[in-house]
């Protein structure tokens, strides 16, 4: 079976290469269903994150591993006790990118509507992770929130606290990531923060939230001053460690959280809100490419992982 495997080179650096004799998977029991994929999704910061053996990897010792998140395919077969799926289902799973996937029917997953685009589809996972994110950090209508990063998730994450009632303020040190913003319009505010564009344009106290997706080492104390009185500072960025000021933070009584992953609720959510065009991920989609060509986008992700925005990958073309 097909599958994209983090692995060691002979130099002790890692890629993600597609092998073709990865165990497959059982057929369904009881409540499982097996669907066929048709697309997966690079999971920008998960997968740009593992193969730089960040903050959590794979141990090189665990590998060669699949994992992933970002996974479209079709109902196949069903174990006997299936009750709400069907054969020739669409569905969105988090499942990792191989070539069959067999998991139960109350697993992570969504039945795709007609109005749900599969190739949009492949991105679910990162843009659920930017619902839990904003759901998290729940602004009310008119709150301040800034989103500190526009890769994938913080492009969608101000769509949906836009959705939300939120005023939105995005920076990013890349005037690319920014245009894209710019374009997709649900910022209201744009601030290139390059240079020494926080100092300039980030005054203390403005946000009621702030939302980091960057995980740039060392802005912590920034990130809190950014933060109103009693107001709210999510990390969703990987990192090794966390470290502030403590009478920074105390003294502004500021609430810190570390959003993880995404639930049901998020993707059911997010599911509804594509397929009501109130979220739109097709600005974000470069390259839809056959699954022969991953490994060559994951080396770029792994080496220049700010070229990429979404990237989604065809199994069903050699």
């Amino acid at each position: 079976m097909r599958a994209l495997v983090t692995r060691l080179r002979a130099d002790n650096t890692r890629e993600k290469a597609l092998v073709t004799d990865w165990p497959e998977p059982e057929e369904p029991h009881d409540h499982e269903i097996k669907a066929r994929t048709l697309y997966t999704g690079i999971t920008n910061g998960t997968d740009h994150n593992h193969l730089v053996g960040g903050s959590y990897a794979h141990a090189d010792d665990e590998l060669p591993a699949c994992w992933g998140y970002q996974t479209v395919g079709r109902i196949i077969a069903t174990g006997p006790g299936v009750q709400t799926l069907r054969v020739g289902d669409l569905l969105y799973m988090s499942a990792a990118p191989m070539e069959y996937v067999v998991m139960p029917e109350d697993g992570l997953l969504v039945r795709l509507p007609e109005t749900v685009e599969p190739t949009h589809a492949a991105l679910f996972g990162m843009a659920s992770v930017a619902m839990h994110a904003c759901r998290t950090a729940d602004p009310r209508l008119g709150e301040r929130v800034l989103l500190v990063g526009q890769g994938c998730i913080g492009q969608i994450a101000a769509q949906i606290a836009t959705v939300m009632g939120a005023q939105v303020t995005v920076c990013d040190i890349d005037p690319q990531r920014l245009e894209v913003a710019r374009q997709v319009g649900a910022a209201e505010v744009l601030v290139n923060v390059a240079d020494n564009g926080w100092s300039r344009h980030m005054a203390d106290q403005t946000f009621d939230a702030v939302i980091d997706l960057a995980g740039v080492v060392g802005m912590e104390d920034a990130l809190i001053r950014a933060v109103r009185h009693r107001g709210r500072l999510l990390l969703v960025a990987g990192r090794f460690e966390v470290r502030y000021t403590f009478s920074l933070g105390q003294g502004r009584e500021i609430t810190i959280q570390q959003p993880s992953h995404f639930n049901q609720d998020d993707l059911d959510h997010l599911c509804r809100l594509v397929g009501r065009a109130r979220i739109h991920l097709h600005p974000l989609l470069r390259d839809i490419v056959p699954v022969a060509e991953a490994p060559r986008l994951y080396d770029r992700l792994r080496d220049a992982p700010s070229t990429l925005l979404g990237t989604v990958f065809d199994w069903q073309t050699t």
